[in-house]
């Protein structure tokens, strides 16, 4: 392949690892506005979610055209199948976020049903699975992929555990079901974050290894 055709590669995963970073930061900016109750942060993480959709558009006509264009094969193919795939996953850990955005702004207009525990650590776990679901695309590392595989069984215990805590409560005083309610739906979203790293994940090891792993990692 040209030189060209290289230096495109490259520009596509440069535009994929800065859709990467801004999702990134989208989910470490809805938690920091629940933990703060704070509309305009919320606000600001829905909005921007037109950059993250932009990125996604970029990224696709990108992946589109190597194709068309250069007829890759082998592992230049993977790649460019395997960035239209991952660019699919970070574009909904966006909507995730604005999802996220929407249920803050209505718990900031009641009193907080209790203090944030588990769920800034299972925010964490999250965007931190989907940072190294990226470094391990970049790497083409297969080991760090299995790895963010494996951590999202502790995401799944937290949200588990964010659950019961909540129906005690519910159970307690059915004034504060609304909000536990609204808790529990970003506790989904945040376990559909680590799902959609592990996605990622898994392309990268098809990216290396030339052989899917979707339900069939343990």
């Amino acid at each position: 392949m040209s030189r060209h055709f290289h230096e495109e590669l490259e520009a596509l995963k440069q535009t994929l690892l800065a859709m990467g970073g801004l999702v990134e930061d989208q989910i470490r900016r809805v938690m920091r506005a629940l933990l703060d109750r704070d509309d305009i942060l919320a606000q600001e993480v829905i909005d921007r979610d037109r950059q993250v959709n932009a990125y996604d558009v970029e990224v696709d006509k990108r992946c589109v055209e190597l194709l068309a264009l250069h007829q890759p094969a082998a592992g230049d193919l993977r790649f460019i199948t395997t960035a239209m795939k991952i660019v699919t996953d970070l574009e909904r850990i966006g909507d995730q976020a604005v999802n996220i955005a929407h249920r803050v702004l209505e718990l900031n207009r009641e009193p907080p049903v209790k203090p944030y525990i588990d769920l800034p650590r299972m925010a964490e776990q999250a965007q931190h699975m989907v940072k190294e679901s990226l470094h391990a695309f970049v790497a083409r590392d297969p080991h760090l992929a299995r790895r963010v595989c494996a951590a999202d069984d502790a995401v799944d215990g937290l949200r588990d555990q964010i659950f019961r805590e909540l129906l005690t409560f519910m159970m307690e005083d059915a004034r504060t079901i609304p909000r536990a309610l609204r808790l529990i739906l970003i506790s989904r979203f945040f376990e559909r974050v680590a799902d959609h790293a592990t996605n990622i994940a898994e392309m990268v090891i098809y990216l290396v290894e030339g052989h899917m792993v979707r339900h069939t990692l343990a």
